[in-house]
């Protein structure tokens, strides 16, 4: 039996993973796949109940489990604490300790909504990238880092560092993706200032040039570049590899292309482990008010049994099911347009589970 840890967090994220759970007990009541999931609490609300944003507790349900299922975390009640303290700090602690050091964002233009997107429809038309984000490294855990005053001036600094291993360990993740996709790899780095950047373009072209020259098309931009190609030209991306910074950037991007950040799910995966999460964040603006779009946290349950479970065909099914739900016109306000039938978070989730049912035995 598979062990899912649900984190719902804070904000919306506690609608979304409802939603989420919906699904997960339809599956262990009406088919032969069975997952035992446990809750706990985690950033703000972990924070709130025990003055941690990830209490060791939870951290030992999360090592005990084979995938964890996360809402969202953050929110302005807590902004005013020590870095170390914040909701988000529980967030890289989690990524660290389960070892996820390669974080998977799909970012695909579903055609039913091509008009939600800021974009016209024909650049978007075939529009699916897949970012891949280094995780554990770069400028977000590089030492030392500080803020103090030196000679009575305010100083910050955050280093940006990499090992070579680093770098291999994901690009191996990037290539391998793309052998199941369409065999391109866009590398993004900053080689023409950055030291760091110029290994980050070494150890890259040297894994693609020993391992997958013969099948993989290996393409290198600078970032400032890319950001702009990728609005220019989104349908001729596949794979888009990127440093923990870089692609924490490019990966909001491209989820603008799908018109929503609701639209976009993600997934944090290392040699063991895998963290699923909607990229939405926890909208704390329209918490409470079951308005949120729960399609991202369900793409993200689809991509857990993808990529922990190697359950492709429950994956397919849920994501059939959501183009299925689109095609009928069914949105949430975050991509509704006029003449679209607007649905409530847990509407939206009744649908979803309504077309899983309906469309199950053409899958499972």
């Amino acid at each position: 039996m598979s062990k899912i840890l649900i984190l719902p967090g804070d904000g919306i994220g506690e609608e979304v993973t409802k939603q989420c759970l919906k699904i997960l007990d339809y599956l262990n009541a009406e088919t032969n796949y069975n997952f035992e999931y446990k809750k706990g609490l985690f950033g703000g609300a972990s924070i709130d109940d025990c003055g941690k944003p990830l209490s060791n507790e939870v951290l030992d349900l999360a090592m005990e489990s084979d995938a964890v299922l996360l809402g969202a975390v953050g929110g302005p009640k807590w902004e005013a604490l020590d870095h170390d303290l914040k909701p988000e700090k529980g967030l890289l602690t989690l990524r660290k300790e389960l070892g996820t050091f390669a974080n998977l964002r799909p970012g695909k233009v579903f055609p039913a909504l091509s008009n939600a997107s800021s974009l016209k429809s024909e650049v978007l038309k075939g529009t699916d990238i897949f970012v891949v984000r280094e995780l554990t490294g770069g400028i977000y855990f590089g030492e030392p880092r500080y803020s103090k005053i030196i000679d009575k001036k305010r100083v910050a600094s955050n280093p940006l560092i990499y090992n070579e291993d680093e770098i291999a360990r994901v690009a191996h993740e990037a290539f391998k993706i793309s052998l199941k996709r369409n065999k391109k790899v866009t590398s993004l780095d900053k080689a023409n200032v950055l030291e760091v950047m110029q290994l980050w373009r070494d150890v890259v072209t040297e894994v693609h040039e020993k391992y997958y020259k013969d099948e993989v098309e290996l393409e290198h931009l600078y970032i400032d570049n890319a950001a702009m190609q990728v609005i220019k030209r989104p349908s001729t991306f596949d794979v888009i590899l990127a440093s923990n910074l870089f692609g924490d950037i490019i990966s909001d991007e491209v989820a603008e292309l799908t018109g929503s950040l609701g639209m976009l799910p993600s997934a944090s995966t290392g040699n063991k482990k895998g963290i699923y999460e909607p990229v939405h964040g926890s909208a704390p603006d329209i918490a409470g008010k079951n308005i949120a779009n729960p399609i991202a946290a369900i793409l993200s349950l689809g991509m857990m049994f993808k990529y922990s479970f190697n359950e492709d065909k429950i994956s397919d099914l849920i994501d059939h099911s959501i183009s299925e739900v689109l095609n009928a016109g069914n949105r949430t306000q975050d991509i509704a347009k006029e003449n679209d039938v607007t649905l409530s978070c847990d509407e939206m989730g009744d649908v979803i589970l309504e077309e899983i049912k309906k469309s199950e035995s053409n899958f499972i």
